[in-house]
């Protein structure tokens, strides 16, 4: 393994081409094990435990630029001739698409999971009154638990991660990972006021859940995706965590995507 600004990079796989893997709350790297056991013998599967997401290392709040430089230097290093496919998930599809906007000729594809232009006024008003409601009411539940700390914080985590049906191992779920939900609804470490709804300049693969009572992006959007050469939105009869409810159908879409686009050496 290696390791950029104290976080471990798992790389597995062959060939020249890079997937980066981005994982979201509450997950860690381990999110993707089934998709690298489905790739892994045709891509280099590189992936990272997000800073703060590992509940055996210290708190560690990453704001948005200074995230975007985690990943920047994680890219670099494990593929530094050739752009990488991003694979992302919920925060890491947050993080992940700014980067991917912020770093275009470092990104040669994106494939994003459930998260869209969550940040957008289409998407907050097709929401409804109802889905705001369910969603302020579990991610200022996490703010709070991440400003608690501690036990009584890890407990309020573990809680409302099995409330949601999240597939991580309760052990390795703390308030350390809720800092993201911090900076959105106290507007600390810098918030996501910065941060535009992602308009993709690489060929995009999109997966969303279906059964879930409300959803992270709008129609517009993903109308936009499907618009974009070579992008596809794909509606999978999964919740929020398909990649893990799905997985073969996951895969054999990914395998098949990808076979279909192509990387190129990192331009200037």
């Amino acid at each position: 393994m290696a390791n950029i600004e104290g976080l471990e990079l798992r790389s597995e796989g062959i060939g020249p081409d890079v997937i980066f893997m981005v994982h979201g709350w509450p997950d860690t790297a381990s999110l993707w094990d089934e998709q690298v056991e489905a790739l892994s013998d045709r891509f280099r599967c590189v992936r990272i435990t997000l800073p703060g997401f590992d509940i055996r290392q210290p708190r560690r709040p990453v704001g948005l630029e200074e995230m975007a430089e985690v990943l920047r230097g994680a890219i670099e290093k494990e593929s530094p001739d050739r752009p990488v496919t991003l694979l992302l998930h919920d925060w890491g599809c947050v993080f992940g698409y700014h980067f991917a906007a912020k770093h275009p000729h470092l990104v040669s594809r994106v494939i994003g999971m459930d998260i869209g232009d969550a940040n957008s006024e289409e998407c907050r008003a097709s929401l409804g009154i109802t889905g705001a409601i369910m969603v302020f009411a579990y991610q200022f539940w996490l703010a709070v638990a991440w400003r608690i700390g501690g036990g009584l914080g890890d407990w309020m985590t573990r809680g409302m991660a099995w409330a949601l049906g999240a597939p991580a191992v309760r052990e390795s779920i703390g308030s350390s990972m809720n800092y993201p939900y911090d900076m959105m609804w106290f507007r600390s470490y810098g918030s996501f006021e910065a941060l535009e709804p992602y308009r993709p300049s690489t060929p995009m693969l999109f997966f969303y859940g279906a059964k879930k009572p409300f959803q992270f992006f709008s129609e517009a959007w993903t109308d936009s995706i499907e618009r974009w050469p070579d992008s596809r939105v794909v509606r999978v009869d999964a919740g929020h965590w398909l990649m893990k409810d799905r997985a073969d159908e996951v895969n054999g879409i990914l395998l098949e995507w990808l076979a279909k686009t192509a990387s190129s050496p990192v331009g200037e």
